[in-house]
């Protein structure tokens, strides 16, 4: 009868480590989730979205953008935050004391627009959305086109200001299909990039989405850290 206890005792122990260690390890992905993020619990996160370029309704919204605010939405809930939906141009003096995430390019999201004069002024798009299929960009005046169906590119950014502030994340795609597979890919591996860049770094990358018609999202790559290159504005041209 002693030796039945001591063996329930023990098992009791052993099964308490097992639970406290893998509480212990959630607790701790969990905290380095908010980190890269820059989320903490309660804090209030903003959501910018870029309109619909081929729509004609002021407040009018691509639905590829809208589950792209649906994947970001579902990780800062992970990480305990709120998050908030706001129009590109509904301007918040927060930038650097909320955490912030910026989805579409600069010719329909002011927003972004701004991120990218301020922060990336190497990152240059075209003027005419919607009228060139190609709609290309530039990054350090090197050019990325799309092919329609075979090849779409898209920017992943994190713009770190000074501690204690937050980060905001920028999804810079030539189309909403493109801003989405950033998105999945930014929740999907952020443990991969949290070891190259650590929280308080800042970060640009060019993704490769191949074969969308076929695959849609799912074939997205890190083509190239272009950091340097985004943060270096293009030298006048001589007269």
């Amino acid at each position: 009868m002693q030796d039945l206890l001591i063996n329930l005792l023990a098992s009791v122990i052993a099964g308490a480590a097992v639970w406290l260690t893998q509480r212990l390890l959630r607790l701790r992905r969990l905290a380095r989730k908010q980190a890269f993020f820059g989320v903490r619990p309660g804090d209030e996160v903003l959501l910018y979205v870029a309109r619909h370029a081929s729509s004609h309704r002021e407040n009018s919204v691509h639905r590829a953008d809208v589950a792209s605010l649906i994947e970001l939405a579902s990780v800062i809930r992970e990480c305990g935050g709120v998050p908030s939906l706001l129009a590109p141009d509904e301007n918040r003096p927060q930038s650097g004391r909320v955490a912030e995430y910026c989805v579409g390019g600069p010719l329909t999201n002011p927003r972004m627009a701004a991120y990218l004069r301020s922060e990336f002024p190497g990152i240059t798009f075209a003027q005419l959305p919607g009228k060139n299929e190609q709609l290309p960009f530039s990054v350090g005046g090197k050019e990325y086109l799309r092919t329609a169906d075979r090849e779409e590119f898209v920017l992943l950014a994190r713009v770190q200001a000074p501690e204690p502030a937050r980060p905001a994340f920028l999804l810079i795609g030539q189309t909403a299909e493109s801003n989405l597979a950033a998105a999945r890919l930014l929740a999907e591996r952020h443990r991969e990039l949290t070891a190259t860049y650590p929280p308080g770094s800042t970060f640009c990358l060019l993704l490769r989405i191949g074969e969308p018609a076929a695959f849609g999202t799912d074939r997205v790559e890190i083509a190239a850290d272009v950091t340097l290159a985004a943060q270096t504005a293009a030298e006048p041209v001589a007269n």
